[in-house]
């Protein structure tokens, strides 16, 4: 069985304890590889190399060199794109279209980050006559990244890309549910002359190395992709050294749809926003607020679209793969269990198709409708292809119902109306809303992130590359 080693200092390095941890495929529910375990030591050998690396030769890269280096990287990943997808689809369970869209991504956000990197100024301040103000954009130095399995190489991609093109050395911490993808990437760093160190990347459980990381004094930033709870504990470790933290926590989207929009525009939208991914998605469109005078009309197609989703392994590309592992699938089926034992009404499922592996970790799409919004399912992050529908009775109501939980990430907006379209992206409580479509197609070039317990801080576009740097201020008396 393949065993892979961590990358650290521009090569492969066997973990500290000489220990394992076994990938499983979501497919089949078999073990296909190993990666190493990785600890405090290895965590501390990765930041001794990230920090030489900034001392050293990435550090004194001018940002020209460094977007060159980074251009090579992204035209690296585009030609090795399906041996990328490849493995992370084998990874995550996910169809492997979705994993090809991924891998374009992660070439796209090299490409971007790379045209960036000279182009991240300071400005000249007015001031007292007699002095000359500036200010200039340094990188924080050394940056930790904890990627979680759902998005593995876009979250890489849109994370390290930023902080390496902003000029921090990085150390990464992917889950280890799914890193194989980015293993891989560590090494087409290297071979597109990422200076040894720039780039590091050790596997292992999060409570083991990923602690480390958020933890290591030698750490000046923490970007961080995961759950409100672990968000916290993310924070406290990091705040024992004040290192600056970038929290993306999830959310529970909503999807409003007046009476006025096109609903057959908005139709494949509102099944995409729920079934990408099987749902495994912190920016999915988990809740459709419909008004109601098309509630009925629309929740009936909305049912008749989810009992034609197909289920399967990820190589027969269906519109769902399985879920990440047992433990996700038990607690996706347990919602969905509580939620029609509590009489809501399961209007449709999906289907998981015949010959689909038995120890695979399927879980059929869920329509649920007439949802209270105080429930569980209206309210909870589920993580899965279960979307609740609810009806909303004016313009009031319906943002009432989307502001009303403890998230702040993605809204749609699907109405002709001009004026609502602005009143409602105003008042919506999200990092960012959508009018008459939901995600724009990925935006790379799209600042990124939340409110409330959705997290802090931006990723993704420009705007990301102040999060990966900190304002000097340099004060000059000349008389």
């Amino acid at each position: 069985m393949e065993e892979a080693k961590h990358f650290i200092g521009g090569g492969w390095a066997a973990p500290a304890a000489n220990e394992s941890i076994e990938m499983i495929d979501p497919s089949d529910g078999q073990p296909f590889a190993r990666i190493a375990r990785g600890n405090a030591a290895d965590i501390g050998a990765a930041v001794a190399a990230a920090r030489s690396a900034y001392e050293g030769a990435w550090g004194r890269m001018n940002a020209a060199e460094r977007g060159r280096a980074l251009y090579r990287l992204s035209v690296r990943v585009a030609a090795c794109a399906e041996e990328l997808a490849r493995l992370e689809a084998r990874d995550t369970g996910k169809p492997l279209r979705e994993a090809r869209a991924d891998a374009a991504a992660l070439a796209r956000y090299f490409e971007f980050y790379a045209g960036a990197c000279d182009k991240l100024h300071g400005e000249t301040l007015p001031y007292q006559s007699g002095y000359t103000v500036l200010t200039v954009r340094e990188p924080h130095g050394v940056t930790g990244h904890i990627v979680p399995w759902n998005y593995p190489m876009q979250i890489f991609g849109r994370s390290a890309g930023a902080a390496l093109a902003a000029g921090n050395a990085c150390v990464v911490k992917p889950s280890e549910d799914a890193c194989l993808s980015l293993l891989r990437v560590a090494e087409l760093s290297a071979e597109a002359g990422l200076p040894a160190g720039a780039l590091n990347i050790v596997t292992g459980y999060g409570t083991e190395a990923g602690a480390a990381l958020a933890s290591h004094p030698g750490v000046d930033h923490v970007s961080f992709t995961g759950s409100p709870s672990v968000g916290t504990v993310v924070s406290q470790l990091a705040a024992e050294h004040h290192a600056c933290v970038t929290l993306e926590l999830g959310g529970k989207s909503p999807q409003i749809v007046f009476a006025d929009a096109d609903l057959d525009a908005a139709l494949p939208t509102l099944m995409t926003a729920i079934v990408q991914n099987a749902g495994q998605t912190c920016s999915a469109g988990s809740r459709v607020l419909i008004e109601r005078a098309v509630y009925a009309p629309l929740a009936e197609r909305l049912a008749a679209a989810f009992r034609a989703l197909r289920v399967g392994p990820s190589t027969s590309d269906l519109d769902c793969g399985p879920l990440i592992n047992a433990k996700q699938h038990r607690r996706v089926a347990q919602f969905v269990a509580d939620t029609r034992r509590d009489g809501i009404r399961l209007a449709a499922q999906g289907e998981i198709v015949a010959g689909a592996p038995s120890g695979g970790f399927y879980q059929a799409p869920a329509l649920f409708t007439d949802v209270p919004p105080e429930h569980r399912i209206a309210q909870e992050e589920i993580f899965g292809p279960v979307l609740a529908a609810l009806p909303f009775d004016d313009e009031e109501h319906a943002l009432a119902l989307a502001n009303g939980t403890r998230y702040g990430l993605v809204a749609g907006v699907w109405t002709r109306d001009g004026a609502r379209q602005l009143r409602l992206a105003q008042r919506l409580r999200a990092g960012q809303v959508f009018v008459n479509n939901y995600g724009a197609g990925g935006g790379v070039e799209l600042p990124f992130g939340g409110t409330g317990q959705s997290g802090h801080g931006r990723e993704k576009g420009f705007e990301a590359l102040y999060g990966f740097t900190t304002l000097k201020t340099i004060a000059i008396r000349h008389g």
